[in-house]
């Protein structure tokens, strides 16, 4: 299945329905009167984060969502039924956009979260709801009002526990590979991740959901290499794994090179906690290990861990670190502190206080 993160679609909501004309005629009754029913209301538009998709590829295919007119109304004060909702389903994580592609409308975090993007148009008075002292026969409906119509863009970011960032072949897709079931493309040159791909990791009976993003560059920002879009996808992590790779001539600059695109990209990724990895340490011989941790190390001013997804060296460990700040990150629900305290339990003894 193919990954798609952002698309354009085009929504309008139903018209309402129009009011009718009718008036009432029976025999033996002398004086009828009008019974024209109101038109019922135009079908909404909702978008709605649904289980079980992790990408937008369904609106590449189909752009245009439109909801049913109402239905008019009828005679015998018969109100029209109102027009089928159409209802958008999306993977959690998705933005919804005006078409500026700036203007937030919602954001749909969870599962089940609901938003209405066009309320339906109102149907039509009959011509009984006209009826007065002075006017016992009107001849008049009111039309439905119209839908609205709209183009909005849809943008999502992948819901994961934690990220990992790093240059192209700093061994992201192998890492999450070895750690989760993924089957990320893995090959011996640059770009070989194009889009996102995750995994659920278990580590001491928890899991992890891991996302792993494209590689970043020097000049991503400004659009070298496949850019930093993708960093969207990190953004709603709690902790960033950077992986620098062992075979690179001069780790700390490609440290400070991935820092530098973090930075720049803004949105609070820069911020957010970092656990730093030296991958690849089984192709190095043990002084150039020794001074490459020991260069890494000055550049981001803490021991890194060193990890081989290879040997399996390390991994235990990086995910452990990771285990921790999520779950320092994750809000402990005060449940028990809003209970009321225990009350000490009677004596059994026999002896009064």
């Amino acid at each position: 299945m193919k990954f798609l993160d952002e698309t354009k679609v085009h929504i309008r909501s139903g018209n309402g329905g129009a009011g009718a004309v009718s008036f009432r005629r029976e025999k033996y009754i002398e004086f009828g009167g009008p019974d024209g029913g109101d038109g019922g209301r135009g079908g909404d538009v909702w978008i709605e984060a649904v289980d079980g998709l992790n990408t937008l590829i369904d609106y590449r295919y189909q752009q245009h969502y439109k909801a049913k007119t109402g239905v008019h109304g009828m005679g015998r004060n018969r109100t029209g039924a109102k027009g089928e909702s159409v209802t958008l389903k999306v993977p959690a994580g998705t933005q919804v956009f005006e078409e500026d592609r700036e203007t937030l409308i919602c954001d749909l975090v969870n599962v089940g979260d609901r938003y209405r993007l066009a309320a339906g148009g109102n149907g039509g008075f009959g011509n009984a709801h006209f009826k007065s002292s002075t006017n016992q026969a009107p001849r008049h409906a009111n039309p439905g009002l119209e839908g609205e119509e709209k183009t909005l863009w849809l943008r999502l970011k992948l819901i994961a526990d934690a990220g990992l960032v790093g240059l192209p072949n700093a061994g992201k897709s192998t890492f999450l590979a070895t750690v989760t079931r993924a089957r990320p493309k893995i090959a011996g040159y640059p770009f070989t991740t194009l889009h996102p791909n995750l995994g659920v990791a278990s580590i001491d009976g928890r899991e992890i959901v891991l996302a792993d993003i494209p590689g970043l560059i020097e000049g991503a920002h400004e659009g070298v290499g496949i850019g930093d879009r993708f960093l969207g996808h990190v953004e709603r992590t709690r902790v960033l794994c950077h992986l620098v790779s062992g075979v690179e001539e001069d780790v700390a600059a490609a440290y400070r090179t991935v820092r530098h695109e973090l930075e720049a990209y803004g949105h609070g990724i820069a911020e957010k906690p970092e656990i730093i990895a030296l991958s690849q340490v089984d192709s190095l011989d043990p002084e150039t290990r020794r001074d490459k941790v020991r260069a890494l190390a000055d550049a981001c001013g803490k021991a890194p861990h060193e990890i081989s997804a290879v040997s399996g060296e390390g991994m235990t460990g990086v995910l452990r670190a990771l285990r921790d700040v999520i779950v320092a990150a994750t809000p402990v629900p005060n449940d028990a502190a809003d209970s009321p305290p225990a009350m000490d339990e009677p004596s059994d003894d026999g002896s009064d206080d």
